[in-house]
């Protein structure tokens, strides 16, 4: 007749999940431990029993962006964490303790890693009921997509929690800017059709920023000045036209700019 294999403190009571093993025994040498081999072994040990329900509990958040690898790695790390953090003495059960820790450890790292865009905790949440809703309502609706209405009444929310929601699924992932621009034949990408800033409107904002300081010199001064950088007229032509020499054109022009911009900087300051 077999015998039947000792029972370890890693492997053989089973808790309310199947891939929850009995280690109760092995907490409690752990927290007798000091620092040293003998501890890091039964750490090791703990950490591998309880690798399968951190693996599950990874693989409840595949198909959302991330690789599965990735997400077992991130699994681990918040079992490792838990690990570390539990105290036998307080008399509650490793699992109760591991399973929100190791789940949100993989929410962080979507939160933290996977949104292109930032957007409030709030917001990711309604994004994640929002999305639930429609892969629950595709399976009742097939053909079409759902509607806010029929998402708000799944999920619970409101129609505007619900457009909240789907304005952050879009806010999840982002087109490269090498992408191809939709409708384009002519191998244009994505940057190249976005516009870009005017320099024109820096000319504008200086136009209104120096327009009541022209109005207020002489007539003769704003004419010169008017006809130099808006008729385009150079400084001998206006020497001609006032009967001057270009000398003292060119001292006028200077003047005139250095006290309009002396008083400009000092409206801006004030």
């Amino acid at each position: 007749m077999p015998t039947r294999p000792a029972r370890t403190s890693t492997s053989t009571k089973r808790h309310s999940h199947h891939d929850a093993p009995d280690t109760a025994e092995a907490f409690r040498t752990l927290a007798a431990l000091p620092p040293g081999p003998q501890r890091d072994t039964v750490r090791e040990r703990i950490v591998e029993a309880w690798l399968p329900m951190a693996d599950r509990l990874a693989g409840r958040f595949r198909n959302r962006g991330e690789s599965s690898e990735d997400l077992r790695q991130v699994a681990a790390l918040g079992l490792v964490k838990a690990v570390d953090r539990y105290d036998p003495e307080r008399g509650k059960a490793f699992e109760s303790y591991a399973v929100p820790t190791i789940t949100g450890e993989i929410k962080r790292h979507f939160r933290d890693h996977m949104w292109t865009v930032h957007v409030p905790r709030r917001v990711q949440d309604l994004r994640n009921r929002v999305r639930v809703a429609g892969q629950e309502l595709a399976q009742t609706v097939p053909g079409r997509r759902p509607t806010v209405a029929e998402l708000a009444v799944r999920a619970a929310l409101s129609e505007e929690e619900v457009r909240v929601g789907l304005e952050a699924l879009e806010s999840f992932s982002a087109l490269s800017l090498d992408a191809g621009a939709s409708g384009g034949g002519d191998g244009w990408a994505l940057g190249d059709v976005l516009g870009a800033a005017d320099p024109a409107l820096d000319v504008v904002v200086d136009r209104e920023a120096v327009k009541p300081r022209l109005a207020a010199l002489p007539q003769r001064e704003r004419e010169i000045l008017y006809l130099r950088f808006f008729g385009d007229m150079t400084q001998s032509r206006i020497a001609e036209r006032f009967g001057v020499s270009q000398m003292h054109v060119s001292r006028l022009i200077s003047r005139c700019c250095r006290r309009i911009r002396e008083q400009v900087l000092e409206d801006a300051a004030a």
